[in-house]
């Protein structure tokens, strides 16, 4: 499988093969975050303050407190991952609209069933 690109299209595909690889790059970290904020344990202290909260106002504010940041580290997680993951997608869209895809963070061109023969978009002798 020996194909190249178009010289005119070199820029434009070098741009959007490192704008994917930051959003790759975003996404996996907004996808820890998303993961250490719904594994965060700030929800259990707000329910042991719960129980205190019968007796007094304080208690239920810190309780309230603790259960609102517990969710809005989770929203804000999510909102991060779901920005990254629509940039990535848009960008997966524009190469598979040059006949490539990606595995991964790897280039091939869209017949490369057997993903034998990876793409270098900084590679000279790619483009005709």
């Amino acid at each position: 499988m020996d194909r190249t690109l178009g010289v005119s299209d070199k820029f434009e595909l070098q741009q959007n093969y490192r704008r994917f690889l930051k959003y790759q790059e975003q996404f996996t970290l907004a996808n820890d975050a998303l993961k250490d904020a719904r594994a965060s344990r700030v929800w259990i202290a707000g329910l042991i303050m719960l129980l205190f909260a019968l007796a007094s106002d304080f208690f239920l504010g810190a309780s309230a407190a603790l259960f609102g940041l517990y969710f809005y580290r989770i929203a804000l997680a999510w909102y991060q991952s779901s920005q990254a993951e629509e940039g990535r997608e848009q960008m997966e869209r524009w190469f598979a609209g040059k006949g490539l895809k990606f595995q991964g963070r790897i280039l091939y061109f869209r017949e490369d069933d057997m993903l034998e023969n990876p793409i270098d978009p900084f590679d000279d002798a790619l483009y005709q």
